[in-house]
């Protein structure tokens, strides 16, 4: 589980981000389930795709092209050719990738759109995955909490450039670090999710409730990596404290404050953040191979509250798609602000930038996750005026690649081979900006 814990927080950094509405062809189920505790995916009725068996991954056809403008850049159709190379691709990564299913998502206007489910929601039950099932998402919550932080902003109840000591009391150097660094991760702070005794507690009992205190002070055990501002590097530690940082600033616990700050007025009706291992109805379960014995295992129930402000969130992707286009245009922020969001800084990663708890993967701007069990990657192309959004029920790694990674570079070099989204392997490091 180690290899997980450190690479699905230290992902939730820089992998993928966005999205908006869902396919025509899908069935919801009641809106407010974040109460229910998980249980198997129930299949939903589908159309096979042409040539598709019970036992090969199915299809949900393709969306009819939505009405817009047509979008920018050398963005192709998504009709004919093109959705049969998409096919081709995707069934290959999930292949190679050995993954049990995966809901992927093009949308760009005047170009069409190409909605898929491959493969299996539920190992046991062989219920088939499906467009609208909820998972979750990892670090794409920092996205939400980083969104959260910038509307304080724009209320000026917090400035970007107060130390964080104003707000939260025992951040070793906390007169000296701001919150603006804790969002671009140049703090320094250690990563509480490389702690090996954090990893021990975790690995011990992964469904043991943590609270943000007792996280913080894995982290606060070591000293600080660099100077503030310094240089980037991936902590999910930045992000916990920033959610106390709204905690404190907007007067109510952070769950509520997303809810009515940033889910509400987005109109993200299928995005929730989770008390414990509570999961709505219809989900996917989960597989991982971060155990003691290196074995896979069921994560579905796993409680997240270990990754809080920094990867606890679930959605689908009719919300992630809605997402991907309110993040990059800034709809919720002032102008100002949105400004200073997406002032990208270099990273390690060639051709990858990172702001405001955003990132720009050659062109594409968004975020992924990484959680025990589940990976997303969900991104804007601004050029073309285009969302991708990619889910998956499990995170094991190939090769030292995320998964989510894997099936987001297939499709783009097919559609933006001009844009790639790619990062560089992990090779186990944890260091990956994906994981939460």
């Amino acid at each position: 589980m180690r290899r997980a814990v450190a690479t699905a927080l230290a992902a939730a950094a820089l992998p993928t981000a966005l999205a908006c509405g869902g396919p025509a062809d899908t069935v919801r189920s009641p809106e407010d389930t974040r109460g229910a505790r998980s249980a198997p995916a129930t299949p939903l009725a589908r159309t096979a795709e042409p040539g598709a068996t019970a036992g090969s991954p199915s299809a949900s056809p393709a969306e009819a092209s939505p009405s817009g403008s047509p979008g920018g850049g050398n963005f192709p159709a998504l009709s004919g050719d093109v959705v049969g190379k998409l096919d081709r691709a995707v069934q290959d990564t999930l292949k190679k990738t050995g993954a049990p299913g995966v809901v992927v998502g093009l949308w760009a206007p005047g170009k069409g759109s190409y909605v898929r489910a491959f493969g299996v929601a539920d190992r046991k039950s062989k219920a088939r995955m499906s467009p609208d099932l909820y998972l979750r998402i990892g670090s794409e919550t920092k996205t939400f909490t980083v969104t959260a932080l910038l509307t304080l902003v724009d209320r000026k109840k917090v400035g970007l450039d107060d130390p964080v000591s104003r707000y939260v009391d025992g951040v070793p150097g906390g007169d000296g670090i701001t919150l603006r660094q804790l969002a671009e991760m140049r703090s320094g702070l250690y990563n509480y999710t490389d702690d090996p005794n954090f990893q021990k507690a975790l690995e011990g009992d992964p469904k043991r409730e943590f609270v943000p205190a007792e996280l913080l002070a894995y982290a606060f055990q070591h000293s600080s990596q660099f100077s503030p501002g310094s240089r980037f590097q991936y902590s999910n530690t930045n992000t916990i404290l920033l959610g106390l940082v709204i905690e404190k600033a907007g007067g109510m616990p952070l769950r509520d404050y997303l809810r009515r700050n940033v889910l509400d007025p987005a109109k993200l009706k299928h995005t929730v953040f989770p008390e414990g291992p509570a999961f709505p109805t219809p989900h996917a379960r989960g597989y991982t191979n971060q155990t003691k014995d290196g074995k896979e295992a069921d994560a579905t129930d796993w409680n997240p509250s270990w990754a809080w402000a920094a990867g606890a969130m679930i959605s689908d992707q009719q919300d992630l798609r809605a997402w991907s286009r309110i993040l990059a245009d800034g709809t919720l922020l002032s102008k100002e602000t949105q400004a200073q969001r997406t002032a990208f800084l270099p990273t390690s990663y060639p051709g990858i930038g990172y702001g405001l708890g955003l990132f720009d993967n050659h062109g594409w701007i968004g975020h992924n996750g990484s959680l025990p069990g589940y990976q997303s990657a969900t991104v804007y192309l601004p050029d073309a005026k285009a969302t991708m959004v990619v889910l998956l029920n499990t995170d094991t790694a190939v090769g030292g690649n995320e998964p989510s990674s894997l099936f987001a570079e297939a499709m783009t070099k097919i559609v933006t081979p001009d844009h790639v989204y790619a990062f560089p392997p992990t090779n186990g490091t944890g260091t990956s900006p994906s994981s939460s």
